[in-house]
């Protein structure tokens, strides 16, 4: 089995890191604290200006991780939108996995002991 036929696992392979080069160029942007107050002050404009596509267009205003995967993001990149939206890596997990945030962190929990 290769990990393309694993299911529910996208792979970030050259070709995703290809489509999503202009989302997590924008992602890797929020390293600047003024980056992300012109994100927030105008969200539209600043994804035109990174040229993202309809589909990474959508999956930004969704606020929605698996399609922001879907569209070549990577979750190391996506992290710095998600908190942006006020979202932290265990949002993330939860979206990824479709549980809740809690039902996330109490199986993580459970795996810790």
């Amino acid at each position: 089995m290769t990990y393309a036929e694993i299911p529910g696992t996208p792979l970030f392979d050259g070709h995703a890191a290809r489509k999503g080069y202009a989302l997590n160029r924008l992602c890797y942007s929020f390293n600047d604290a003024a980056n992300r107050a012109e994100f927030v002050r105008d969200e539209d404009a600043y994804c035109a200006r990174y040229g993202l596509n309809v589909e990474q267009r959508e999956a930004v205003r969704a606020r929605n991780v698996l399609q922001l995967i879907a569209a070549g993001g990577n979750v190391y990149y996506l992290a710095k939108l998600a908190g942006i939206f006020g979202l932290d890596v265990q949002d993330l997990g939860a979206q990824q996995t479709g549980m809740s945030k809690d039902a996330f962190k109490a199986m993580l929990a459970a795996y810790a002991h």
